[in-house]
């Protein structure tokens, strides 16, 4: 070896591999390296998500039972007032036992305000076309039955319209007000319905309608209504129409000015039924307050159905009507 030879390094037996020349092949398996380092940070992403979307739900929940919990602690009962006041009590819409205007709230609502020492008066605001005659009667009475137990003054405010049913309930209050345009009066009674039967004969069509008992069907609009039945239902209606002149008769008292109009069904206006004694005078909510109650203040005791309870009575309603067809469609009828 000459002495312009130069002898190459040794290679220190812990240096790192020369780096791979570019293009050369990856090392086996990188492919399922990388695949699994994309599944395991997608299991991350998704266990994060789960639980925001647990935490989310559970805040919506408690944000849904934090407001029926509100909605619901408003009550349908009135709170009691110990300061001077008038009570009021609305009835408003057609009277029916599954209507807002039914005998139960009403009655809770006269009894909560005729126990409230503080109403100096109660007063019934009144805007219903009227309806049913039983639910009418169910007020009337009670109404009589807290007037004797308390002897607190009971009034009645007619509005827009005071008749039928609405008119049997305002005739049981100590004095009646009306506006001088209100609709008052209608003392009368009817049942309504249609027939079909010379329809049918002329288009060939023929009502099978099976019962046990000879009037069980006889005001089915499908079949024929026989004299003998037609004066039942006739004398049926007039002891209905009898029982409401004499709940007029006693609360209206020497007022009435009986006309053969009376209790014909027709109805007047609020200055006409002054006239007639069907009410006492003209005046509002705010005038019989102000001037006949002489307490200013006045306090709403209506029982106002919340959003549950609405839910409940619908679906219960939807349940009901379900069994009713269910029942419909096995063959027979209970009506």
């Amino acid at each position: 070896m000459s002495d312009n030879e130069v002898t190459p390094a040794a290679t220190p037996p812990n240096a790192a591999p020369e780096p791979a020349q570019r293009g050369t092949t990856p090392a086996p398996g990188w492919e399922r390296d990388a695949l699994r380092d994309l599944l395991t940070e997608q299991l991350k992403v998704s266990r994060a998500n789960r639980r925001w979307r647990w935490l989310r739900f559970i805040s919506f929940s408690a944000a849904v039972v934090a407001a029926v919990w509100w909605v619901m602690k408003d009550g349908a009962q009135p709170v009691m007032q110990s300061a001077s006041h008038t009570a009021v009590v609305t009835v408003s819409g057609v009277i029916s036992s599954d209507g807002e205007a039914n005998a139960e709230d009403i009655n809770q609502a006269l009894r909560a305000a005729f126990e409230d020492e503080g109403a100096k008066a109660v007063v019934l605001l009144i805007n219903s076309p009227g309806g049913s005659p039983v639910q009418a009667g169910i007020v009337s009475d009670e109404m009589l039955r807290l007037k004797a137990i308390y002897k607190k003054p009971l009034y009645a405010v007619i509005e827009e319209t005071g008749a039928s049913a609405a008119y049997y309930i305002a005739a049981s209050a100590d004095d009646i007000f009306v506006d001088k345009a209100s609709v008052v009066g209608s003392i009368g009674v009817l049942m309504d319905g249609f027939g079909f039967t010379d329809l049918m004969q002329k288009l060939g069509i023929e009502r099978r309608l099976m019962t046990a008992g000879e009037n069980k069907g006889f005001l089915d609009p499908f079949s024929e209504t026989t004299p003998r039945q037609k004066a039942h239902v006739q004398r049926v209606l007039n002891q209905i129409h009898e029982q409401f002149i004499e709940v007029v008769r006693a609360g209206r008292g020497t007022r009435l000015q009986e006309t053969e109009d009376t209790f014909s069904g027709l109805f007047w206006t609020g200055e006409q039924a002054v006239e007639l004694g069907l009410a006492d005078q003209l005046g509002g909510l705010d005038y019989v307050a102000r001037e006949v109650a002489q307490a200013p203040e006045i306090i709403d005791y209506t029982l106002r159905e919340n959003v549950a309870e609405r839910l409940v009575r619908q679906f219960g309603a939807a349940v009901g009507a379900g069994a009713v067809r269910a029942i419909a469609w096995s063959g027979f009828r209970l009506q």
